[in-house]
């Protein structure tokens, strides 16, 4: 894992401290965002960004349920850019285009229209692919999310791997 992700896992657990629900959360999505966008053959500075907005995507949870009362994602896209550059500006070590396509990034991942980059639709891919086994969404769900939100060929992979109707036998 590059170092500096590793630091910014660090200061998000922090950032979430006593909330493990939103970490693991956040982790897992930073798994399949890295390893789609590896798969889908991101260049090295796209596949920077996407790894480091996923790690912040939801950082914008607790000031909108502080200022809101409620954690919707139109209030976490408001909320989050600001806190998201502030942790990168303390981690120090992100360029302004970085921070700035980040920022955009963590203020559009729950809007699903014009979706403007590689690293735009595998975020969203990889939300929903842990969103959809959080909130224990039915067949009928996963299914309309798999025609309406997913493009990518591993994350419609690993999509149908997940959600098969069909369990498959592992060999010992």
């Amino acid at each position: 894992m590059n170092r500096q992700h590793a630091e910014l896992i660090r200061a998000m657990v922090d950032y979430d401290r006593g909330d493990p629900m939103r970490i693991h959360h956040f982790l897992k999505v930073h798994d399949l965002a890295a390893a789609i966008g590896t798969l889908e053959g991101l260049d090295p500075e796209t596949q920077f960004i996407l790894e480091t907005a996923a790690i912040l995507h939801d950082i914008g949870i607790h000031v909108s349920e502080e200022k809101y009362g409620s954690s919707n994602g139109k209030y976490q896209e408001k909320e989050g850019p600001a806190e998201a550059e502030k942790l990168l500006r303390g981690l120090g070590g992100y360029t302004e285009e970085q921070i700035g396509r980040v920022k955009y990034l963590v203020a559009h991942h729950h809007t699903y229209g014009n979706m403007d980059g590689l690293d735009y639709q595998i975020l969203v891919e990889a939300d929903f692919l842990v969103n959809l086994y959080e909130d224990n969404e039915s067949p009928e769900t996963v299914a309309n999310v798999r025609r309406k939100i997913f493009k990518t060929a591993t994350g419609t992979r690993l999509l149908d791997d997940l959600y098969a109707p069909e369990r498959k036998q592992v060999l010992a």
